[in-house]
């Protein structure tokens, strides 16, 4: 180790088996072999069997004998029903090597000689189990597990019955011929001859190309094998050897390939239906998919699903989407529904639709509501937007939101404006309020959030707390734009009604009047200003207040002036001196 280090980890001075081979090397501990054990190679570390310090076994492993293998191989595979003896008293390193090996499998010895160290071939027991056959000249491991089995002899899990019944000249050569593993008939011919071929075909008229082109041994063992019915390997892996595409690794494997295998929908040899399947079309998923068949009865239909056409969006063996689909949803959806697409993209998308998630709204399979919604009307809306949807008896709500009627102002999937409302509010909203689109028209000021369609700055388009939806009461909600005027209220002296109340004074959409007044300037002041006072009269050194404008002299808001004088003023009429300048009649 390092002398220093992080507190709680241990800094080796070399990374993996380097820090070993620097002491013990690899033509000492024999890795200088061409088969390596896969604890050793690559990256591997010695420490997965050893232990660096200090061991109760032997060579610091820890744990004894196959005890120690049994780390990383499943014991279950060698301790089955009737144990290879030379396993059951020496364990593994009896046939083979713990590093490395000349031999496949780490073996000692060609796999022959190892198995002749222990079975005589000339002994009488040997040649009558093997009908005299030379078969210390073949692959033992062809009919014999080499660890453990549940049948007699250490023979494979499956075997085939000629050779279970030793009776190897059914299909090869007599024993004391020149060639006596020569086989008496090519290819599926020998097959047949105890095979009956429409038999496993069960009717279908489809064949699988190994089974049609007579290769009974692309998928089978001749003699034994570990798998059922002489499968030359486990499950599925015998199928992707040829179908490699199906092998790949995918985020949602089907259930009934990884669970089942292939079988569980194909047949092997040959079927009646297209791609060996069992059943035909949506059938063969119809008979898991239970869920799906509801569907089907179901009073508006996928137009896939009505047609049983199953794998038109899902891929039946796994998918790296959700669903085993065959794409995103979106773009599977647009496959079909051409130009959708392109429609949908605009400036205001749903957000399901911009996630590219159809389902949100839409059944994929079948349903009872029109173009597959989940729900009518506004209660599929209710879904997501819920909160917004509570039920609140206090205030005033937009009569299409109180009704469920969203679509009203709302496009469901993309709009080119804000809120994905079907028109900019100065057109939205006047669909309904035409009243004031007409009013509007005939006015001499407009306000100029009306005008320019920000009817949402001061109304709520759902509901509210105050009357007519405003969002906020007066002034306050005048200020929200007007942002600098309430600073001025409240830093100088406020004229009342501005302070109050702005509808006094203003209309809140238009008016005839210029600055959205009420009424005529006069008229207004004069609501609150008697004209005929003794003391206005004398303030406005007897002029007419017909003549008059109010605003030119003061401010109507606000102002640092007791009496509301604007900031700039005459120096006569700050001096209150009118007749400087104006003739005063007496």
């Amino acid at each position: 180790h390092i002398r220093h280090g992080l507190v709680g980890k241990l800094i080796l001075q070399k990374e993996g088996n380097a820090l070993c081979i620097s002491c013990h090397s690899k033509a000492s501990i024999g890795l200088d072999k061409p088969h390596v054990h896969p604890a050793l190679a690559g990256n591997e570390n010695c420490t997965r069997c050893h232990d660096p310090h200090a061991s109760a076994g032997s060579h610091l492993l820890k744990a004894e004998g196959a005890e120690s293998c049994y780390e990383c191989h499943d014991r279950k595979i060698f301790e089955k029903k009737i144990v290879h003896a030379p396993l059951a008293t020496g364990g593994c390193a009896t046939c083979h090597d713990a590093h490395s090996s000349s031999e496949p499998a780490l073996l000692t010895r060609p796999r022959s000689a190892l198995c002749a160290s222990c079975h005589t071939p000339g002994d009488k027991k040997f040649r009558d189990a093997h009908a005299g056959y030379p078969v210390e000249k073949a692959d033992c491991g062809t009919c014999h597990d080499p660890h453990s089995s549940n049948l007699p002899a250490l023979l494979k899990a499956s075997v085939h019955a000629p050779v279970a019944a030793a009776s190897c000249d059914a299909c090869h050569a007599q024993p004391g011929s020149d060639k006596p593993f020569a086989v008496t008939s090519s290819g599926s011919e020998m097959c047949k001859s105890c095979h009956d071929v429409e038999e496993l075909k069960h009717g279908g008229d489809k064949e699988h190309a190994p089974f049609a082109s007579g290769d009974c041994l692309a998928c089978h063992e001749p003699h034994a094998s570990q798998q059922p019915k002489l499968l030359s390997r486990a499950g599925n892996a015998l199928c992707t050897e040829c179908h490699a595409e199906q092998d790949k690794q995918v985020a949602f494997p089907h259930a009934a390939v990884t669970e089942g295998g292939c079988v569980t929908c194909h047949q092997p040899h040959a079927s009646k239906n297209a791609a060996l399947l069992k059943k035909p079309d949506a059938e063969a998923c119809l008979a898991c998919h239970q869920d799906v068949v509801s569907a089907m009865n179901a009073a508006v239909q996928h137009a896939p699903v009505a047609g049983g056409d199953c794998v038109s969006c899902h891929n039946p063996h796994g998918s790296d989407v959700k669903g085993l689909l065959k794409d995103r949803t979106d773009r599977l959806c647009y496959s079909c529904h051409e130009g959708l697409e392109s429609a949908f993209a605009r400036t205001a998308e749903h957000q399901p639709v911009l996630v590219g998630d159809c389902t949100a709204c839409h059944t994929p399979h079948g349903g009872a509501e029109a173009k597959l919604v989940r729900k009518r009307g506004a209660a599929l809306c209710k879904d997501c937007h819920g909160d917004l949807m509570k039920e609140d008896p206090s205030g005033v709500t937009h009569a299409p939101f109180a009704s469920g009627d969203c679509m009203a102002c709302h496009e469901v999937h993309a709009s080119g404006v804000p809120g994905m409302i079907k028109a900019t509010q100065d057109k939205l909203c006047l669909t309904c309020h035409k009243d004031l689109a007409t009013a509007a028209s005939k006015a001499g000021s407009v306000h100029k959030a009306f005008s320019g369609g920000q009817c949402t700055s001061c109304h709520s388009p759902h509901r509210a707390r105050l009357p007519k939806q405003i969002l906020a009461a007066e002034p306050d909600l005048c200020l929200t734009c007007h942002a600098k005027l309430g600073e001025r209220l409240k830093a100088e002296n406020a004229h009342p009604p501005a302070s109050e109340d702005c509808g006094t004074c203003h209309s809140p959409h238009f008016a005839h009047e210029p600055r959205l007044l009420n009424d005529r300037q006069q008229n207004l002041c004069a609501t609150c200003h008697d004209a005929a006072d003794e003391a206005f009269s004398k303030a406005h050194i007897g002029i007419s207040p017909d003549v008059m404008n109010c605003v030119k002299c003061h401010d109507p808001h606000a102002s640092t002036d007791p009496k509301l004088f604007r900031a700039e003023v005459h120096p006569p009429f700050a001096a209150r001196a009118c007749e400087e300048c104006h003739v005063v009649k007496k």
